[in-house]
C-alpha cells in the first residue's frame, strides 16, 4: 500500500511539474510574441483609427484610479492625433453598474466630443472586446490603452482576431495589489489562449456597428 502511494505521489509531483512548465512557457511565448508591438511613450505609438480603452471598474458613478489613467492616455493620444476615435468597451450587464457611459461621461467633461465615442456596451472580458471591436465594430487598426501588466493578453488576443494592433501603457501611478495583479493575470493569459485555440463564441454579438459609421448608434442614454 505504501509503494502504491509513492508511485501515485511521484506521478502526481511529475504531472504538476509538467503543468506548471506549460502554464509559465505559455505565459512566456505571448509574452514575447507581444512586447514587439506595446509601447510605453505615446510619441513613439504608431497612429492607428481607433483607440480601444478596456473597461477596469467604475464605483459610485466614478472611474476607478486604473481606468482613469487609461481614460487620460486616451485622451493624450486623441489630442495628439495618434488616434481619431475612442472604442470604450466594459462590463454594462446590469442596470446599476456601467462601466462604458460613466467612461463616456468622463471624456466629455474633458471637452471630447461624443460623435468620435462609441460605446460597447458587452465588452465583459478582454477577449469579448476584441472580438466585438473587429466583428461588431469593424475596427481594422487600432491602440490598446491599457496598463503595462494587462498589456500582452490585450495585444495577443487583438492580433489574433485579425486586428492590426499596437499597445500603449497606460500605467501613470504604482498601482495596489500588483502581485495579486500579476498573478491573476498569468492564469488570463492561459484562458486567452485557448479562447483563440477554440474559437470561442463572445458572450453576445449583436448587429454590426462600423467604427466609421455614426456614433450615437451605441448611445442608450
Amino acid at each position: 500500500m505504501l509503494s502504491k502511494l509513492k508511485i501515485f505521489l511521484k506521478r502526481f509531483s511529475k504531472f504538476v511539474l509538467l503543468c506548471f512548465v506549460l502554464f509559465a512557457g505559455l505565459n512566456i511565448g505571448i509574452s514575447l510574441y507581444a512586447r514587439k508591438y506595446i509601447y510605453d511613450k505615446i510619441e513613439n505609438v504608431p497612429a492607428a483609427y481607433c483607440g480601444i480603452v478596456l473597461g477596469a471598474g467604475v464605483r459610485n458613478e466614478r472611474v476607478t484610479p486604473v481606468l482613469k489613467d487609461r481614460l487620460e492616455t486616451a485622451l493624450s493620444l486623441y489630442k495628439t492625433g495618434k488616434i481619431q476615435r475612442f472604442l470604450l468597451t466594459g462590463d454594462h450587464s446590469r442596470k446599476n453598474y456601467d462601466e462604458v457611459n460613466t467612461m463616456k461621461d468622463y471624456l466629455t467633461k474633458k471637452g471630447v466630443n461624443d460623435s468620435v465615442i462609441f460605446l460597447d456596451h458587452a465588452g465583459f472580458d478582454t477577449y469579448n472586446s476584441m472580438y466585438r471591436a473587429k466583428n461588431i465594430f469593424q475596427v481594422k487598426d487600432a491602440i490598446v490603452i491599457t496598463q503595462d501588466f494587462h498589456q500582452n493578453r490585450s495585444v495577443f488576443l487583438a492580433r489574433n482576431m485579425g486586428l492590426t494592433a499596437t499597445g500603449c501603457i497606460a500605467d501613470r501611478r504604482v498601482y495596489r495589489g500588483r502581485l495579486y495583479l500579476a498573478v491573476r493575470e498569468s492564469f488570463a493569459v492561459a484562458k486567452a489562449f485557448f479562447n483563440i485555440i477554440f474559437q470561442s463564441n463572445p458572450v453576445y454579438k449583436g448587429e454590426v456597428i462600423p467604427i466609421t459609421s455614426d456614433s450615437k448608434v451605441t448611445f442608450d442614454k
